[in-house]
């Protein structure tokens, strides 16, 4: 078999329906819109989710739970992400965000996963107990922003 040779299963491209072509292809006149009503009309017919003048399921539907607009969305990292940074200077936000561990700009929380090859200093808004002890145990600092 060539490459010139290659073609689609048989069946397997329908062939594009042509509206408004004449009377004798069957898709003439009204172009398969039928006559008159919503539907015939340009710019008509209704939105996908319209139930035909029935409350729709979204109104229907109780509402429940709450949203807190002053919640705080953190980058969480974990100490053994801190390893893959190679720099001696303290860890920071935007040191994070250079070398691609974070992918956002929020605020970090450091969790005590895994284990520091050495003494880092790391700024962060937030400190989990245990990361903390492991981070004064490698000789580093942990520094609340």
């Amino acid at each position: 078999m060539k490459l010139s040779e290659l073609r689609p299963a048989a069946g397997s491209r329908k062939k594009t329906k042509r509206i408004g072509r004449g009377v004798g292809s069957g898709h003439g006149k009204t172009s398969c819109r039928g006559h008159k009503g919503q539907g015939s009309r340009s710019g008509g017919g209704v939105p996908t989710w319209f139930e035909g003048g029935q409350m729709p399921i979204q109104r229907r539907l109780p509402k429940r739970g709450f949203t807190n607009i002053f919640r705080v969305n953190y980058n969480i990292i974990n100490l053994k992400d801190l390893n893959k940074v190679k720099s001696n200077d303290p860890i920071t936000l935007d040191l994070l965000l250079e070398k691609k561990i974070v992918k956002r700009k929020r605020p970090i929380k450091i969790l005590g996963e895994g284990e520091l090859t050495k003494p880092v200093i790391i700024h962060a808004k937030k400190f989990s107990k245990s990361a903390m002890k492991k981070i004064e145990e490698a000789g580093g600092k942990a520094v609340v922003v």
